[in-house]
């Protein structure tokens, strides 16, 4: 199992936070956002992470995670994205990377308060994608499914009711999701959406749910960033993370403070 975490795109919601850095790359309480979405793969046992970022900003995220976790098996590689053109495109530019493998891929800027470990771990094939119910579904993409899991309808923010359950931005795949993404014909936007991955497999009968519970935190406007570092403060989210990522944060950030005391001296 391979995985991605897309982190490109500018953030405009959130300018000027992004004018300067990634959104990714705000702190969401204790550390940056980015962090969270790698937990969610180390976690499930996964080392070979692919990071897919704007040009911008991708000398920031090699200095924060070039070398970071290589002593511990993680493998981070980084892929720039020039121009977003929708979700799917990931398993694109990430072909070469998956290879004949699976893939697991999250948004950079999903955080969740579930451990997925068990899911993704016992993936086999097809494609598998979480559900949480939500008082305002029209404005997600939502799925229907039937008694045994199994994903019946997708649709892009319906305006008439479908489900009451959205579709969060983690995704599990076999290796056809390449095929899929490649053979995608773009939205009226001129994107390849990940509906498109969704319908590929749904026409096969192969793509599963798995509903969750718990924290579903999207980070994309001053008021959820902030309600975001709130949540993960009260409930102590931040206690969840792999102790491999807690041990590299603290070695990274006693690295930093021994640099900025030899530049006083």
């Amino acid at each position: 199992m391979k995985g991605i975490i897309l982190s490109g795109g500018t953030a405009t919601r959130l300018f000027p936070l992004t004018a300067t850095t990634s959104k990714q790359l705000l702190p969401i309480y204790d550390r940056q956002m980015i962090f969270y979405p790698l937990n969610t793969l180390i976690r499930a046992g996964i080392r070979d992470i692919l990071l897919i970022v704007a040009p911008e900003h991708s000398g920031q995220y090699l200095n924060l995670l070039g070398s970071v976790f290589k002593s511990r098996g993680v493998h981070i590689y980084f892929e720039v994205q020039k121009v977003p053109r929708g979700l799917a495109e990931a398993f694109i530019l990430g072909a070469p990377f998956i290879g004949r493998d699976d893939v697991t891929m999250v948004l950079g800027d999903n955080i969740f308060e579930k451990d997925f470990s068990d899911e993704i771990r016992n993936f086999e094939k097809g494609g598998l994608i979480f559900a949480k119910k939500v008082p305002d579904p029209e404005r997600y993409g939502v799925v229907k499914f039937d008694e045994d899991n199994n994903a019946v309808e997708i649709v892009e923010k319906p305006k008439e009711w479908i489900s009451d359950y959205a579709i969060p931005g983690l995704y599990v795949f076999d290796n056809r999701a390449v095929e899929a993404a490649m053979t995608a014909k773009p939205s009226e936007r001129g994107e390849i959406e990940i509906t498109e991955i969704h319908n590929y497999y749904l026409k096969r009968g192969e793509l599963k749910v798995s509903p969750f519970d718990g924290e579903w935190l999207d980070a994309g406007t001053f008021d959820t960033l902030m309600e975001a570092g709130r949540i993960v403060k009260e409930k102590e989210i931040y206690k969840n993370f792999d102790p491999m990522i807690n041990d590299a944060i603290f070695e990274f950030n006693e690295e930093l403070k021994a640099m900025a005391k030899k530049r006083l001296l």
